[in-house]
């Protein structure tokens, strides 16, 4: 639900200002591959429970929608603005999900992929943030959900390795990752917002 959240403060922020300034494309781009690899199943007609396919239907869709209406409503993305080399993530976790998989089968290093590159989608968004030195509001709480997504996972993992005794060792070291990369921001999402929200007068 973090994640819908997340997306949901995305697409209200960009059709509110009618403005897509400071949402990373290339972000949402990694983010629609990684739906893409990771739902490749649904082809193979796999629709698991009710909840799951249709949740698997709202991410991708969400996603692409996403990118139609950052590109509709920014009349100009520009390299300067927008300018992480997604190359540079897509190769390495690529490669990376031909050595670490669970079986060399094209679904599993798909699946592999998929969970590699989450770990890294939303660099280009932090770089930009980074860049600009400082953001919209609504787009900071989008990405402090995203996060917030992710590190729900943190207790999900202990919780069924206590009930369930699974531990599945690809997607904690990809969600550890992930959760380093938020780190920084965390600290300052703690600083500059909840900080500065309970500081205020009543």
């Amino acid at each position: 639900m973090a994640h819908v959240v997340s997306i949901l403060i995305l697409i209200h922020s960009v059709i509110t200002k009618k403005s897509a300034n400071g949402i990373s494309l290339k972000t949402q781009i990694l983010y629609a591959l990684v739906f893409i690899t990771r739902y490749f199943n649904l082809l193979k007609f796999e629709f698991g429970s009710l909840y799951n396919f249709s949740l698997k239907i709202i991410f991708l869709s969400t996603s692409f929608y996403s990118i139609f209406i950052i590109k509709k409503f920014t009349k100009q993305i520009t390299q300067y603005v927008d300018d992480f080399k997604i190359s540079y993530l897509i190769i390495p976790c690529a490669i990376i999900s031909l050595i670490f998989n669970y079986k060399f089968s094209f679904f599993e290093i798909i699946w592999s992929f998929s969970l590699w590159l989450e770990s890294v989608a939303i660099l280009p968004q932090l770089f930009m943030l980074q860049s600009q030195g400082q953001s919209d509001l609504l787009t900071i709480h989008y990405i402090f959900a995203l996060g917030l997504y992710r590190a729900f996972y943190i207790p999900n993992w202990i919780y069924r390795y206590i009930t369930e005794e699974r531990f599945d060792i690809i997607s904690v070291s990809a969600g550890l990752i992930q959760t380093l990369v938020y780190s920084d921001f965390f600290y300052v999402y703690y600083n500059k917002v909840i900080k500065n929200s309970v500081s205020l007068p009543q």
